[in-house]
This record gives C-alpha cells, structure tokens and sequence, in this order.
C-alpha cells in the first residue's frame, strides 16, 4: 500500500460523526428515561389528587418529583423516609396548635424551636434519616403556612390540613414507588456487591505484597490506604441505597456495618504491620514476613486478586472459608519473637476483617450456602456534637427572622417565605461547608423553575382544557429539566428546578390565571431561598479543619480517657466511636490527619488488648504506670515505661507474655512514629 493510499483503519469523517452521535444518543437515554420518569410520577400524582378532590394537589406533585432519584434504591428510600417524616411533622404542628391556640408568638417561637431541633437530629444522622428529620421540621412549616394564612392568626384546622397535607404527600410518594419500581429493575446490591469485591480484593493483594517486599519504606503503602479509606467510607450511601430495594437487607443491615469496620480494622492492622516492617532490621524483617506469607493461601495472596472483583463474587463463601482458616493458622503460629508474633497477629486482624466484608458480600449476592444472621444493634454513632448545635442555632435564628419579617410587613406571602427559609436552612444544613453553593444552586434552580412556571401558566396552559393536554405541557419542563438532574453538571440546580416547578406552577382544577398571585408566591419562594443561602454566610458551618481539628483533639481525649479506665469496656465499643470518626473526617482532612485517627484507633485497641492479657498476668500496677503517663500525654516517658515492662515480660515464658510484648512493641511504635500528635494538648 502506498502512503497516497488511505488507510484501511482510518475512519471517515462521517464514520466518526456517526460513532460520536451514537456516543452522545447512549450517555443520554438514562438521562431521558429517568426524565421521562419523573414526568409520569408528577403526573400520576395530580391526577390521583384531583381525582380525591383534595384541596392542594401541588403537594401530590411536588412529592413526587422530589421522591424520585435517578436510582431506584434511593427513589424508594428516599420515599420511605420521607412518609416518616412527614408523619413526624404533622404530628408536631398538631401538638403546637393544641398547645398554643390563642398565642400567636409562642406558636411562631415554639416552630422556630422545632426546626432548629430537626436540624440538629438531621446533622447528627446521615443519609435518609438525616432527610426525614429534615422533613420533619419543613413539614411542620408547610403545615403552618397553611393555617396562618395571610394575616397570622391560628384558623384552629391544624388537624384537618395535617391530614390533607400529608395525604397528599403520600399519594406523591406512592405514585413515585409505583413508576419507578415498574419500570426500573434497579442494580444496588450488585453495585454495592462489586465495590465490596473491589476494595476487599485490593486491600488483600496490597497487603500481600506489603509482606512480599518486606522492609519497604512504609509511605510507600500510606497513600494507598488513604485512599482505600476514603473508598470504604464512601460505601455508606451505596448501603443505604440497597436498603430501598430489598428488605432481606434491611433486616440484616448490622452485617454489611461489621462489612464496612471489617475494611476499616484490616486497613489499620496492615498499617500496623506495615510499620513495624519498615522499622525492623532488613533481614529480619524479610524473614518474619516471609514466615507470616507462607501461611497465606494463594488463592489471597494471588497477583491476580487486585482488580478483579468477579472473581471473590463468584465465591464469596469459599474465600470467606479461606480467609477463617488462613486467621487460625496465623493465631497459633509459633513465634519467638515479639516482632514475629505482632505480625502473625497483625496479619490474622487483616484477613478477619476481610472475612467480615465477605460475609456481607455473600449476603448481598443472596448466597444459599450459608445464611447470614442478624447480630448486635446497630448503634448512633455521633463524633461530635458542635456542628449540630450550630445548624441548628442558625436554623432558628432564620426561621424566628421570617417570622419577625413577615409580622412586621404584613407581607400577605410571609408565610411561604418561612416555609421555603426553613426548608433551605434545615435540608441543607448536613451538607456543612458545601451548603451555601447548595443552597445558591437551590436558589438559582428556583429562579429557573419560576421563570418556565410562569410560561407555561400564562401562554401554555389557557389554551388546553384536558389533563392530557395539561401533562404534556408540564412535560416541556419535567423531562427536561429530569434529564439534566441525572447529568452529573449541576444536579442540584435542576434538582430544585424539577422539585420547586410544581408549587410555583401551583396547578388546580380548575386553574387560577392570577398573575399577581402568581408572582407574590413565586417571590416569596425565591425570597425565603435567598434568606436561607445568606444565612450560611452569616453563621457559616464550621470549616473543615476545624471539623478535622476538632475531631482528632476528640479522639485524643477519648483515648486518654481510655488510658485511665476500662471505658469502653470493649475493643468493639472502641472501635465502633473511631469509625464514626473516621467516617465524619471532611474529605479535605489533610492526609496526616487521616493517618493520625488510624494510630489513634490502633493505639486504644491495643490498650484495650493489653488490659486483658495484664489481668491475667499480674500486670496491673506496671501497665497502669505507664498508660497514667499516656494518659498525661508524656510520650517519653510512656515508651519508657512500656520499654521496662517489655523487659520484665521477657523473663517469662509462653505464649502470653510474647503475645502481650508484640502488643506493646505495636504501641511503641504507634506512639513513637506520631509522639507530636499524642502530645498535643496535655492536660496539666
């Protein structure tokens, strides 16, 4: 061929038109599809609360398009949580009218209480139970608008609209469940299924290979557990998710919990063990490594492990059978080193871990072979409770300068500014230091959805006179503006765009053309929305390093208390309030920091470890010795102490005296490679 000759493998420009529309026509049918979902859920919902008559359809609507997600696990999750929520709210606003039915300014004062309360809850919770204590309070404002109406004084139909609203509330929800799960067969728990494989598969293979090249620099593994944290914590809302579509694994959700610590707790063992490798002579080092490998299966320590996450979902239960055995063969290795035993022991931590995040693949993949139980109680986890109070001091302070606005204006649409103030100060209040670019986009999808409500109302829809006709021009706006929401550019703008159409559109049949009506509510929406984004300027969430800050200085006070007591009084305790920590770290937590809450977490279970073994030895008074000086945050002298009771201990013979000097050689390392941050702030 000569070069004047074209290429054979050269595409055309119309071959490479035609591959990039393609491309283009693919990436967009989900996004259609779930737009045209939205739309038929709307839809839906109007028509059922038309057809009951109810007073406020918008509400029907409006559910509806918020319930729908573009997955369908956090479409019925979402929609769950929010039947509870509203329930919770109607029932509060019915209590505060009972309890105030002639006092106007305690019943505003008693809202504003309660909507800082349900921000508080929601910061405290996390994914859609932080979403139902939202809507617990904004329900209760919705309610309250409703009542109030335009001059402020309580009308006594608390009860009647808390039934209305929240029938309507639910039809939308309902509606939503019905469209989605019809026509979307969903895919959490397989998705979920292959993130567990991924990062089990990986951790297993890397940790290998931290045995196999033994007497490596340790930062060489650092930045990959760091990253492997991240991916673990980031499994939450995928957990919840699955949780919509399946109820097997709601019931079981304690095991994929112990699942997610299992990722934790072999990330900080094989941190441990990859320190005290680096620390350790070479030869040494290259010798219990070796030791510890050979008692390994290759089927965990096989290259081929990393990366390819099919292979532990085809098998689950096998390689959880595997990784048992491989951790009772580890426990009894022969050491005679203390060094030897803190690995063998370090190794064992890291596949039982792993053994866990099986067990909760095998019941994500619905296993037969072996049945998973339901154990413990799942417990609230709360690492700190500044960021609480601060949202929910702002939430009161925006919600009480609403009302206070609105009682000195008179403003007729005072009453829908509340509402949408308290739902932006409340709903977006969890997101922390992203919550003011939220709630501008919130805001500017709102101006967007006023402007295409007000098209449609007064150029589009005088003209139809069928609800057929009436779907078809919301959908000019729903599926759209559906689409785009499941792009990943500006999903909040579109979400609030598809969320908010509906009440500014304010359908009703039959319809009100009142134009000044129209704009009073949609300004008193935008209005309420833009009290909420400045809120976040005025009272701004606590800034990440701070949080960060804070939060280590927490596990330090938590540790020393740990140090003078037996409280908790078990690892699990322990180790349950440190992954909550490490999973409320703000994702620009500085690495260090990331790696000083591991040390953290690794030195008080040791404590823990050590405690047990010293009850049994007759260590009591030397190990208090040297956890009181721990305790002080004198680092110096604590090494030095556990130093002394190391050489006391290797006068003796057996299994647990060596056991329990690899355990103190694990917390002399800890506290030696990070003495700066266990020396901060000690007490006097």
């Amino acid at each position: 061929m000569t070069s004047a000759e074209p290429s054979a493998a050269q595409p055309s420009p119309i071959e490479r038109w035609v591959d990039d529309a393609s491309g283009v026509l693919r990436a967009s049918g989900p996004p259609l599809l779930f737009g045209l979902r939205l739309w038929a859920s709307v839809c839906l919902a109007l028509y059922v609360a038309f057809w009951l008559e109810l007073p406020n359809a918008q509400w029907a609507g409006t559910s509806a398009a918020i319930v729908c997600q573009p997955h369908l696990g956090a479409s019925l999750r979402k929609g769950w949580f929010r039947l509870i929520g509203t329930v919770i709210g109607a029932v509060a606003i019915v209590v505060m009218t009972a309890c105030f039915p002639q006092d106007r300014g305690a019943f505003l004062v008693s809202l504003a209480l309660w909507g800082a309360a349900c921000a508080l809850v929601a910061t405290l919770l996390r994914n859609f139970a932080a979403y139902a204590a939202a809507l617990a309070g904004y329900t209760a404002a919705i309610i309250a608008s409703d009542q109030l109406g335009q001059t402020g004084g309580l009308n006594g139909e608390a009860f009647m609209l808390a039934v209305y609203r929240a029938s309507e509330i639910c039809i939308g929800i309902v509606c939503a469940g019905v469209v989605l799960a019809g026509t979307d067969f969903g895919g959490a728990p397989r998705r979920l299924a292959s993130l567990f494989a991924a990062i089990s598969a990986e951790i297993t293979s890397r940790f290998t290979g931290t045995l196999a090249i033994a007497g490596a620099q340790f930062e060489s593994t650092q930045t990959i557990r760091r990253e492997l944290v991240r991916r673990a914590v980031a499994l939450d809302p995928v957990i919840d998710e699955a949780f919509g579509e399946s109820s097997q694994l709601r019931y079981h959700s304690p095991v994929l919990q112990r699942a997610v610590d299992g990722l934790l707790a072999a990330m900080a063992s094989w941190r441990a063990a990859a320190l005290l490798l680096a620390r350790s002579p070479q030869e040494r080092a290259r010798h219990e490594a070796g030791t510890v490998l050979a008692r390994v299966p290759q089927e965990l320590r096989s290259a081929s492990a990393q990366g390819e996450p099919a292979r532990w979902i085809a098998d689950p239960v096998g390689l959880r059978r595997i990784c048992e055995q491989a951790v009772r063969r580890l426990v009894a290795l022969p050491a005679d080193t203390p060094s030897l035993r803190l690995l063998a022991d370090q190794a064992a931590e890291v596949l039982a871990g792993i053994s866990h995040a099986l067990n909760g693949l095998a019941l994500l993949l619905a296993d037969p072979a072996r049945p998973v139980p339901r154990r413990g109680v799942v417990r609230l986890r709360m690492p700190d409770w500044l960021p609480s109070l601060v949202n929910a001091g702002r939430a009161f302070v925006v919600i009480g300068a609403a009302e206070l606005l609105w009682i000195v204006t008179e403003w007729p649409n005072g009453a829908g500014a509340i509402t949408f103030a308290a739902i932006g100060v409340i709903l977006l209040a969890p997101r922390a230091d992203q919550a003011y670019a939220a709630a501008m986009s919130f805001t500017v999808g709102t101006v967007l959805a006023a402007a295409v409500a007000a098209i449609i109302a007064f150029a589009v829809l005088p003209n139809t006179e069928t609800f057929a006709a009436f779907s078809i021009a919301i959908g000019l706006v729903l599926i759209p503006a559906g689409a785009l929401m499941a792009w990943p550019w500006q999903p909040v703008v579109f979400t609030a765009m598809a969320a908010n159409f509906v009440p500014v559109l304010q359908p009703a049949n039959p319809m009100s053309y009142d134009t000044v009506q129209f704009y009073n509510s949609a300004s008193a929406i935008v209005a309420g929305l833009c009290a909420a984004a400045l809120s976040y300027r005025l009272i701004p969430p606590l800034s990440p390093e701070f949080r960060a800050r804070r939060l280590l200085a927490l596990t330090l006070r938590d540790l020393r208390r740990l140090a003078a007591g037996p409280i908790p009084r078990t690892s699990e305790d322990w180790e349950g309030r440190m992954y909550g920590r490490l999973s409320a770290l703000p994702d620009k937590a500085e690495p260090l920091q990331r790696s000083e809450m591991l040390a953290a977490l690794s030195v008080g279970t040791e404590i823990i470890q050590l405690r047990r073994i010293g009850r049994r030895m007759g260590l009591g008074s030397e190990l208090d010795a040297a956890l009181e000086a721990l305790r002080r945050g004198d680092i110096a002298l604590a090494t030095a102490d556990l130093d002394r009771l190391d050489d006391a201990l290797a006068a003796r013979s057996g299994a647990a005296a060596l056991r329990a000097r690899g355990t103190i050689l694990a917390l002399t390392e800890v506290l030696t490679q990070h003495a700066g941050y266990f020396d901060a702030g000690a007490p006097g």
